[in-house]
């Protein structure tokens, strides 16, 4: 018996011109997406594809989310950056136009350097959004006024980072994960190393962040335009940190990663002067962050792809090992990790987390 489609599923089937021809869901870890042609009776002035996506549900969040409705933002930036595809309510939902195209990521895979004219529009996204500053963007915010960094206030920017990532990602899992952190060496010290390692950050002129400009979140159409989708984890703050995200999660060439970083330099500081002080010293920092954060974020992906319809699938095991092994050493040095497990040591440290789970289970 085919399972009941879901709610998402149901919706996209009744807007569509026929329920057969809804793809999806689509890949992506915060949403359930499908993709669908409008029928004439919900959108005849609409040609083309639209996409449907909403919150999947008991989903754990590992980053901040700034904004309270990702469409309220999208309707409101639609208007000051290009890139984005465009935002319509439709029978009282809110839809995307869906790019047809493929991702940079599909194209040129993550360790590969991407063409001079797709790196080109992607600094200009930058551009775009460097210029977007808070008291030019009357969206409501998620978070409450006390826990925001004061303009310009880098340090306390990051702060707020990572005190959601030991808070959030790290202390409110430590009931599941707490004995498989510290069989990997990690815990409640290794964020006052963190801390340490990263301050002295200098002050810069807070812009929107788009925060997760990677490579599947960039869609090249056929007519060779970048898209950028997903701007659930937009927020408001350091520009850098924006940068730090993109380098983190591109994975650019180093030759690529330097023409980068200094096409960026020179389009802040001619968007906004200021933008880019401090790079030297600051973007090793919020890179290292990145790299911390990729551990906590990581770690729990991973045994979650290991539970497969409540059972531990012993068949991926290596690989989820080699996933952990990869972003732990690189995160060894940020939070002071005194020992690195090897490959087989994580192996081990995985299975005893699956044995525990399965008992927690009965």
């Amino acid at each position: 018996m085919s399972p009941e489609p879901s709610a998402t599923r149901r919706r996209a089937s009744d807007l569509s011109d026929h329920s057969d021809a809804v793809e999806g869901p689509l890949c992506g870890y915060h949403h359930e997406t499908y993709a669908f042609f409008l029928s004439a009776e919900a959108g005849a002035d609409k040609r083309g594809r639209w996409k449907i996506r909403e919150p999947r549900e008991r989903l754990l969040w590992f980053d901040r989310r700034c904004f309270e409705l990702e469409y309220d933002l999208l309707y409101h930036l639609q208007r000051r950056i290009d890139v984005i595809p465009e935002v319509a309510p439709v029978e009282g939902m809110d839809l995307q136009r869906f790019v047809e195209g493929a991702t940079v990521g599909e194209l040129h895979p993550s360790g590969e350097a991407v063409p001079a004219a797709v790196s080109a529009q992607i600094l200009e996204v930058f551009r775009q959004l460097i210029a977007v500053t808070s008291d030019t963007l009357p969206v409501e915010r998620k978070c409450d006024p006390q826990d925001r960094a004061e303009e310009g206030d880098s340090a306390g920017f990051l702060e707020r980072l990572i005190r959601f990532t030991q808070e959030r990602v790290y202390g409110q899992n430590l009931l599941e994960y707490e004995d498989l952190f510290v069989d990997l060496g990690i815990g409640p010290d290794s964020f006052g190393y963190l801390r340490k390692h990263v301050a002295g950050l200098k002050e810069r002129p807070f812009c929107l962040l788009h925060a997760d400009l990677h490579r599947e979140n960039f869609i090249l159409d056929s007519e060779g335009k970048v898209w950028a989708i997903d701007w659930e984890l937009a927020m408001l703050g350091d520009p850098l940190y924006d940068l730090a995200t993109h380098l983190h999660l591109m994975r650019y060439p180093v030759q690529q990663e330097r023409e980068i970083i200094q096409r960026w330099c020179a389009i802040a500081e001619e968007v906004r002067e200021g933008s880019s002080e401090g790079w030297i010293e600051d973007l090793p920092r919020l890179l290292d962050y990145k790299k911390a954060q990729s551990l906590f974020t990581d770690v729990i992906r991973e045994t979650q792809s290991l539970v497969v319809t409540g059972r531990f699938d012993r068949r991926r095991l290596r690989e989820a090992s080699w996933k952990v092994w990869d972003v732990l050493w690189p995160a060894a040095e940020p939070l002071g990790l005194t020992s690195r497990p090897s490959l087989l040591e994580i192996e081990a440290a995985l299975l005893r987390w699956g044995r525990r789970d399965a008992a927690a289970r009965t």
